[in-house]
């Protein structure tokens, strides 16, 4: 599968990361604001991002997607280049499947700007066309409505919940399961 395009519209560019986007994803990371809700890291310690690790980074993302196992795309305004966020793709089986699940976030000072509909209405459209998955998954925790309002705008839709499906905080925590499939 390539892993070589770039997704474009509503002013924003999702693609994979380069080594040359080293200065402006550090400058997203390290300028996010505090912490504004419980799933949301705030300020990240980027102490040891150096550009030699985030060069290891780009590498690890390449491999991952030379073995179909994950996609990690960048979220750039266009307009200056400004690292808005991230999205990725796990794929979770192939063959008769085609399944995949899909992961974003947007730097906590970009929030409320459309950036993160535009992104992953684009990432989907790339999941289905150019990675070929059939179904799509968010899985999210029951109490971040901001990630359900984004689903849904997306045109995501509810599923499931998943009881005690991921681990995380020392527990079993369950999770909205939401769809997006290739065919309608």
């Amino acid at each position: 599968m390539s892993f070589d395009y770039i997704a474009h519209a509503d002013g924003i560019i999702v693609r994979p990361l380069c080594e040359e986007d080293y200065t402006k994803w550090f400058s997203g990371f390290s300028r996010r604001k505090l912490s504004q809700h419980t799933h949301d890291p705030g300020l990240l310690d980027m102490t040891d991002c150096t550009d030699s690790w985030f060069s290891a980074l780009v590498d690890k993302h390449q491999q991952l997607a030379a073995e179909d196992k994950a996609y990690v795309f960048g979220v750039f305004r266009e307009a200056d280049g400004a690292h808005l966020g991230m999205i990725d793709f796990s794929t979770l089986a192939r063959d008769d499947f085609q399944w995949g699940r899909i992961g974003y976030t947007i730097h906590n000072q970009y929030w409320s700007k459309g950036y993160g509909k535009a992104a992953v209405h684009m990432a989907l459209e790339v999941a289905v066309s150019q990675l070929r998955y059939q179904r799509i998954e968010a899985h999210i925790n029951l109490d971040n409505p901001q990630s359900i309002a984004l689903a849904k705008s997306v045109g995501m839709h509810f599923e499931c919940i998943r009881k005690g499906f991921i681990f995380e905080n020392g527990q079993w925590t369950d999770h909205l399961v939401f769809i997006h499939t290739a065919q309608k």
